[in-house]
């Protein structure tokens, strides 16, 4: 089953930063990551998977939810490269198991939408 690789997780204090990365699995996907819709999710304990933003290759563009658009950014520095999650700012209230996820095809919100997922990364955030 083919798995996207993330990383970047980790615990840091209030107020702080964390950069996340999702990465094709080594050859899989190389030559098609570039067309590849990825979005991000997390989830934290007791509540179902949110979506957090996305990007979409091409244009491209990046989406984001309302709870972290001014904190949160996305980004790709080359077509086959990583998608990056940039969070400033973290609060408690981010603390979760964070997901990266691809679909060929446009951005969507909902995580049954994607087919490819990669395995997750926690983010815990103490005051």
């Amino acid at each position: 089953q083919v798995q996207l690789v993330e990383s970047g997780g980790g615990s840091v204090q209030s107020g702080g930063s964390l950069k996340l990365s999702c990465a094709p699995p080594g050859q899989t996907l190389v030559r098609t990551w570039s067309t590849y819709a990825v979005g991000w999710f997390r989830q934290a304990p007791g509540k179902e998977r949110q979506f957090v933003g996305a990007f979409m290759p091409g244009v491209p563009r990046t989406y984001l939810s309302d709870s972290v658009k001014d904190r949160f950014t996305i980004s790709r520095e080359n077509v086959k490269g990583p998608v990056y999650l940039q969070m400033s700012n973290l609060s408690p209230n981010d603390t979760a198991i964070y997901y990266c996820a691809a679909r060929a095809g446009p951005v969507r919100a909902r995580p049954e939408s994607y087919n490819i997922w990669g395995q997750g990364t926690q983010v815990t955030v103490s005051s």
